[in-house]
Protein backbone atom coordinates (compact mmCIF):
# COMPACT_ATOMS: atom_id res chain seq x y z
CA UNK A 1 0.00 0.00 0.00
CA UNK A 2 1.18 3.18 -0.64
CA UNK A 3 2.11 6.08 1.91
CA UNK A 4 -0.76 8.06 0.90
CA UNK A 5 -3.05 5.35 1.09
CA UNK A 6 -2.08 4.70 4.08
CA UNK A 7 -1.50 7.92 5.43
CA UNK A 8 -5.52 8.34 4.00
CA UNK A 9 -6.90 5.25 6.21
CA UNK A 10 -4.92 6.96 9.28
CA UNK A 11 -6.80 10.19 8.49
CA UNK A 12 -10.12 8.79 8.38
CA UNK A 13 -9.67 6.49 11.26
CA UNK A 14 -8.37 9.17 13.65
CA UNK A 15 -10.12 12.66 14.06
CA UNK A 16 -7.30 14.07 16.29
CA UNK A 17 -5.45 13.85 12.78
CA UNK A 18 -1.74 13.58 12.37
CA UNK A 19 1.70 15.19 12.68
CA UNK A 20 4.45 15.69 10.82
CA UNK A 21 6.39 13.10 13.74
CA UNK A 22 3.64 10.67 13.83
CA UNK A 23 4.21 10.18 10.06
CA UNK A 24 7.85 9.40 10.02
CA UNK A 25 7.21 7.10 13.22
CA UNK A 26 3.74 5.09 11.12
CA UNK A 27 4.79 5.28 7.90
CA UNK A 28 8.33 6.21 7.50
CA UNK A 29 7.21 9.29 5.77
CA UNK A 30 9.86 12.38 6.12
CA UNK A 31 7.57 14.63 3.68
CA UNK A 32 3.81 14.78 5.24
CA UNK A 33 3.03 17.66 3.59
CA UNK A 34 3.86 16.24 -0.01
CA UNK A 35 1.65 13.39 0.75
CA UNK A 36 -1.20 15.47 2.10
CA UNK A 37 -0.75 17.55 -1.07
CA UNK A 38 -1.31 14.70 -3.37
CA UNK A 39 -4.28 13.02 -1.09
CA UNK A 40 -5.96 16.45 -1.22
CA UNK A 41 -6.43 16.22 -5.07
CA UNK A 42 -7.75 12.55 -3.64
CA UNK A 43 -10.26 12.75 -1.87
CA UNK A 44 -14.37 13.47 -2.92
CA UNK A 45 -15.48 16.95 -2.68
CA UNK A 46 -17.40 15.96 0.61
CA UNK A 47 -14.48 15.87 2.73
CA UNK A 48 -11.45 18.24 2.80
CA UNK A 49 -8.41 18.19 4.81
CA UNK A 50 -7.44 20.94 7.87
CA UNK A 51 -4.07 22.23 8.45
CA UNK A 52 -3.77 23.37 12.13
CA UNK A 53 -0.63 24.79 13.77
CA UNK A 54 0.15 23.46 17.25
CA UNK A 55 3.18 24.77 19.29
CA UNK A 56 4.70 22.50 21.81
CA UNK A 57 8.13 23.55 23.81
CA UNK A 58 8.47 26.40 21.40
CA UNK A 59 8.33 24.05 18.69
CA UNK A 60 5.99 25.13 15.85
CA UNK A 61 4.45 22.45 13.43
CA UNK A 62 1.61 21.58 11.48
CA UNK A 63 -1.39 19.01 12.31
CA UNK A 64 -3.36 17.89 9.34
CA UNK A 65 -7.40 16.95 9.94
CA UNK A 66 -9.47 14.98 7.79
CA UNK A 67 -13.40 16.82 7.99
CA UNK A 68 -16.49 17.16 6.19
CA UNK A 69 -17.10 19.74 4.09
CA UNK A 70 -20.26 21.28 5.93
Amino acid sequence: MSQNKQILEYLENNPKGITPIEALWKFNCFRLAGRIYDIRSMLPRDKEIVTETETRNGKTYAKYILENKA
